[in-house]
């Protein structure tokens, strides 16, 4: 496929023109024009780069990609090292943000739902900083019992801070760095609120609230969107 029509396959396969952003969201970095193989991952780390270059890839479709608001325009160092990689190897760099976030079925909201047998009540708010989902278990569980089944699930280790023994019946969340989502999480009267990132705050905002919190990895909640996309 050419690589502007892939740009335009995925641009509306994820909506991305009705959503405000904070980075570009499409074709960032220009490769070759036929696209035949595409590598996919959370972030355009120089380490994802390396193995698409060993794999020949012709594209990479990654969440985190490059020019962010407010980040430095200066292409020098890392930035520098891999921008080259791209250019000199000819690869096309995709990536979406927010719209892979958000997507319905192909989000990481959404398969992280799927992933931990969460059924999906609606959006609580979509916003440049993510979007905070609500949804419910099929039966209530203790906040350790659901935080247990979040890590072998995700297979690493996460935060919990459990607030009694309420069960947790009702949830919302964010992936990423959704931690900020955590005072919306209370008002809309959820049980327990989960996301990638914890702050200093955050952890006395659940305990006063009386609101179980988890925060889980922001990788490893994020890794289930850019998988969905390279299955789809």
């Amino acid at each position: 496929m050419n690589n502007f029509s892939l740009e335009n396959y995925l641009d509306q396969l994820l909506s991305s023109a009705t959503i405000q952003d904070y980075s570009p969201n499409g074709l960032q970095i220009e490769g070759r024009s036929e696209v035949k193989s595409i590598v996919c991952g959370v972030t355009a780390s120089q380490a994802l780069l390396d193995s698409a270059v060993e794999q020949g890839a012709d594209a990479i479709f990654v969440h985190h990609g490059y020019f962010w608001k407010g980040e430095n325009p200066q292409i020098k160092g890392m930035k520098k090292k891999r921008i080259q990689t791209l250019l000199r190897n000819d690869i096309n760099l995709y990536a979406y943000h927010l719209p892979l976030d958000v997507h319905p079925e192909l989000g990481n909201n959404a398969q992280l739902a799927a992933l931990l047998d969460i059924e999906v009540t609606g959006d609580a708010e979509v916003k440049p900083a993510g979007v905070l989902k609500k949804g419910k278990l099929a039966c209530a569980q203790s906040a350790q019992a659901f935080a247990d089944k979040m890590s072998a699930r995700l297979n690493r280790p996460v935060l919990l801070e459990s607030v009694g023994d309420k069960p947790v019946n009702t949830l919302a969340w964010c992936s990423g760095g959704g931690q900020n989502f955590i005072e919306q999480a209370v008002s809309e009267g959820v049980d327990l609120f989960f996301t990638g990132e914890v702050s200093e705050q955050t952890i006395h905002i659940a305990r006063e609230a009386g609101i179980h919190f988890i925060a889980a990895g922001h990788h490893a909640t994020e890794r289930y969107g850019a998988k969905a996309i390279a299955e789809h």
